[in-house]
């Protein structure tokens, strides 16, 4: 049996290179690597909060495979249900620096090892020593076998009595069409307590316009707490029992690089959550935290202790 864990998280944790200089891809020829993936940034945000995180994902038996296990035992992540093989590579990804906009990114991730992770992969104890599981559809698109691994997962925690939260994460490139994108997410939402998409991604999955209508759509089919996410206007929720309200964003003076900004604020709602504070709370965490994130360059350089968390709530309006 695992030692108890706060929250679980599983997917596909890449080696990153991003740009030092900005310009084409091609054309770049200094990079600095670090750790990415959207499950990885969150257990990173919760662990560096001082909740016990744990993360579940199979590596290759390779360089990137030894780099991204160091980096999350170095953010003190929970491997025990890491799995290895010398089968299939360990993913790995390339970004741009922009000046304005988002970067753009290049994935090597077909037939990583990572997408290879099976139900034969899913431990029961492990999963069971976690009071929150967190799941974003990225892992769903992968392969088949992670689809159903993420359905399992979602269902063990629920019969368990655990709370569950999903961010939609759309990744269309990851995925056939978009009908089956769309399907298979709301299908996943359907089974989460928590949501937490963008405005414009709960445009795409529903079809409806306003935070309002949007949440409607996903607490009438069962979820509890539904947050929207405004971008720089911050961030409206809406309750099953009928609480909700909008909740304004921080301050933000230099965009350094936007990726990560949406885990930054999963962790800052999942962590306030955990710690049994108001939704709205929970709500204004998450937009300090996404806001911090924004304002750094890797996924993660951004994502605080709770000293800096603190401090940045208190002096930034």
């Amino acid at each position: 049996m695992s030692k108890q864990l706060d929250a679980v998280t599983f997917g596909e944790p890449m080696a990153m290179f991003y740009a030092n200089e900005a310009g084409p891809l091609h054309e770049v020829t200094s990079f600095s690597k670090a750790l990415a993936g959207a499950e990885s940034n969150v257990a990173t945000g919760l662990s560096r909060l001082g909740h016990k995180t744990g993360y579940v994902t199979k590596l290759g038996e390779d360089n990137f495979g030894q780099f991204i296990a160091g980096a999350l035992n170095k953010e003190q992540i929970n491997t025990d249900s890491i799995t290895y093989t010398k089968e299939f590579p360990t993913g790995m990804l390339i970004k741009s620096k922009v000046l304005t906009g988002d970067p753009k990114v290049e994935y090597f991730r077909k037939n990583s090892a990572a997408s290879k992770l099976s139900l034969s992969d899913f431990d029961e104890s492990y999963f069971a020593s976690a009071g929150h599981l967190h799941v974003t559809s990225i892992s769903a698109a992968l392969s088949k076998t992670c689809h159903e691994f993420s359905l399992h997962a979602m269902e063990f925690m629920k019969k368990n009595g655990k709370t569950v939260s999903l961010d939609p994460n759309l990744r269309p490139v990851l995925w056939p069409d978009t009908e089956t994108m769309v399907n298979t997410i709301n299908d996943l939402a359907a089974r989460c307590d928590w949501f937490l998409p963008g405005h414009s991604e709960g445009k795409t999955l529903t079809g409806l316009d306003t935070p309002e209508e949007i949440a409607g759509y996903y607490l009438e089919r069962g979820v509890s707490l539904v947050v929207i996410k405004l971008g720089p206007e911050g961030a409206y929720y809406k309750t099953s029992s009928g609480e909700e309200g909008y909740v304004g964003g921080f301050k933000v003076e230099t965009v350094v690089d936007t990726v990560g900004a949406g885990d930054g604020f999963a962790v800052g709602v999942i962590s306030a959550m955990l710690e049994k504070l108001t939704v709205a709370e929970a709500v204004k965490r998450g937009n300090a935290i996404g806001a911090l994130a924004v304002m750094s360059p890797g996924d993660m350089d951004g994502l605080p202790d709770r000293d800096s968390l603190e401090k940045f709530m208190k002096t930034s309006v």
